[in-house]
């Protein structure tokens, strides 16, 4: 799966739930949050005040090794 600042929270732990875990790390709670399906990575860094390129590497890392 290729992730990207577009790419959406809820597609990504849709397909791969353990994903979660980069989310937490973060101290970005999205599973619990009702905006979250709809909501891009972009859009949650900035509503979290997260570097997007660190969640964006932390997910490619653990999606695709």
């Amino acid at each position: 799966m290729v992730i990207t600042k577009y790419s959406l929270i809820g597609a990504i732990l849709q397909y791969h739930p353990s994903a979660v875990q980069c989310f937490d790390e973060m101290g970005m709670h999205c599973t619990a949050c009702h905006m979250s399906p709809k909501e891009t990575l972009e859009q949650a860094c900035q509503a979290h005040q997260c570097s997007l390129e660190l969640l964006i590497d932390k997910l490619d890392k653990h999606i695709n090794g």
